[in-house]
Formats: structure tokens, sequence, C-alpha cells
């Protein structure tokens, strides 16, 4: 039985020029702005470090929450591996305090890609010794519930200091997702609480099509987590409805899927990771394609991605027909103001 969607959200890179890359970000807060005018429940930032996307998704946030009122601000993901907890952990309850409670962090563990030529930079005297696993995400969510960071609280001299992490945001510590692409990540995601965004990259398990693998781990999450059929599960899939794109619009989205197709259901890399089908197509044929799917109608909330090194103008037909006619056909109605 597929569920009502009931959360409507959408996820980009952020991407900006090398030698102008105020534009790009602005072009990134506008469209979290239109997203909010147009009823989206939800907008998600991707993380990109050494790399021509947003490398600060909190810091965009800071912004975005002084430019919206009721959109909720994800991030989809951190790699913590790049994150020192604590300080991490302040910015976030910050940004939280700054929206009114609105910000939704996600994360993924793991060493940071590329170590070998960052590790001098990022970590010049304890790479060796770093430990990139959960207990990194674990020590972020206890700073977060506001449990002790420092054993001294009080004055001293004219400074007062708190044992926890300033601000406290309360009820952030329950609002955080971990991006899980493996059977053991998603287990462990569910069995410690945390929510579950699924991507359209997840690691081939017991077959090479997508949807069936997706599916599979959707199942493998709710059946291990506390809430069971209540847990949350954000899907993220590219999706490109061209019902009001130009001639031109159009040939440029079906080349960038035809670029990308030849992944699709072939295991990339040495962990065997599987490629969701980027849907281009009119909405009518993109809601027909995820109703009549196995993971789809596993899920209740969506982030849909929107493709890479597209133009602003682009972005705004494809955020409009979502959430003007495809959003509507999956069951979906905009939150009112």
């Amino acid at each position: 039985m597929t569920r009502p969607l009931r959360s409507l959200g959408f996820l980009t890179i952020g991407l900006f020029d090398r030698d102008d890359p105020r534009a790009g970000h602005e072009t990134t807060l506008s469209i979290i702005e239109r997203g909010e005018r147009l009823g989206f429940d939800s907008a998600w930032l991707r993380d990109r470090h050494l790399q021509y996307g947003i490398s600060s998704p909190v810091a965009v946030l800071a912004a975005a929450t002084q430019r919206t009122s009721r959109i909720r601000l994800g991030t989809a993901v951190i790699p913590l591996g790049w994150e020192n907890p604590l300080r991490l952990a302040e910015d976030l309850a910050t940004v939280d305090v700054l929206s009114g409670g609105r910000l939704e962090p996600g994360f993924s563990v793991g060493p940071p890609r590329r170590l070998d030529e960052v590790a001098t930079a990022l970590y010049p005297d304890t790479a060796d010794r770093e430990d990139f696993g959960y207990e990194r995400l674990v020590r972020l969510r206890r700073f977060l519930a506001g449990e002790q960071a420092s054993p001294f609280a009080g004055t001293e001299g004219i400074e007062e200091y708190s044992e926890r992490v300033e601000p406290h945001a309360a009820g952030l510590a329950d609002r955080l997702w971990y991006g899980a692409g493996s059977p053991g990540s998603t287990t462990w995601a569910a069995e410690n609480g945390f929510h579950l965004l699924t991507s359209s990259v997840i690691q081939a398990v017991e077959s090479t099509d997508f949807d069936a693998e997706q599916y599979a781990q959707i199942r493998r999450y709710r059946d291990a987590h506390r809430d069971g059929e209540a847990a949350r599960v954000s899907q993220g899939l590219v999706v490109v409805p061209t019902d009001s794109a130009t001639p031109e619009q159009r040939r440029r989205y079906e080349a960038y899927a035809d670029s990308r197709r030849g992944r699709v259901g072939v295991p990339q890399g040495p962990r065997g990771m599987l490629f969701a089908e980027d849907l281009v197509g009119t909405s009518e044929q993109i809601a027909e394609r995820l109703l009549s799917s196995r993971a789809f109608p596993e899920v209740d909330e969506v982030a849909f991605a929107l493709p890479f090194a597209l133009a602003p103008d682009d972005y705004v037909q494809i955020l409009e027909d979502i959430a003007g006619r495809l959003g509507p056909l999956l069951g979906w109605a905009p939150t009112a103001p």
C-alpha cells in the first residue's frame, strides 16, 4: 500500500564559480527561498570539500534561516571525518536556534575522501590515530542532547562557563539523520535511533536491481528500528519533470540523464555501489514510475535531488513542476503558510 506523501523536499549541491563564488551561493539561497514560496516542506544541502560546491552547508543554512520562516533545512550529508564533533555541535545548535527549530542535519561517517592527500592539512599530527567510525556521530549527538562537554561550570573572574554546548537547541538531538548505503550502516542507524536518508546510491547486496535493493534497505531499517513502520525514511532520487520545460531544456535534461545511464544496474567500485536511474519526463510519467516501484511506496518523505551543473532558470522550472504538478500526483499537498 502506498503511503501518502506528507513531506516534499529538494536537495542541491550549490555549485559556484571559482572566480565568483558569491553568485553561486546567492543562487542557492534564492532557490531555498523560492522552494518555501512554492510550499516545499524541506530544503537540503550537500557537502563538498575542496570542490566547487558548498563546503559549509551549516553556514549557508544559517543565512537561509534569516530568509525563510517555515521550510525545514537539512544537510545530506555532512561527512563527519572532516569535523570536530564539539565544534560542529555548537554550529548546529546555533543554526537551529536561529531557525526556530527547523534544522534537520544528516551525517555520514568514515575517513574523508582522498585522505592520503588531505591528511597533512586536516589532521597533521593525528591522522593515523583518528577514529572515523560511528563513535564520532554518537559523541556529536550527546553534545547536542546537552550532555556534559566539560567538568567545569561556573564563574572564573568575569567569565561564566557552561558544562554543556551552548546554545542548547532543545529537540535537535532527536532530528538527526544518517545517510546509509550498506546493510550494516542501515541496521546501525535503526538500532541507534537515527532517521534514515536513503539516496540514489546504495550497495548491491542480493541483486543489481536498484529499486529492489532500496526496498530491502528500507524494510531492513524499519524492522530494526524501535518505531517500526513509523520510523522516518527520506528517499532521495534525481527527478526532472519536463512539463513546462522548453525544447532546449528537455534536450539538455535528456543528455544529462543519458550521460549517467551507463552506470545504472552495474555495481561500481570495490563496495559494489548501485546508482538509480535519473527520472526525466512529464510529471505523469515520473509519477507512474515512482508509484509502480517497490521502494517509493514505502516512504512518506522525499528529497528530490536537483541535477548538477544546470542553470538557475532550470532549477526554477524543475521546482515549479515538482511542486505544482508532480507532488499532487504523488498525493502531496503544500503546507499552508
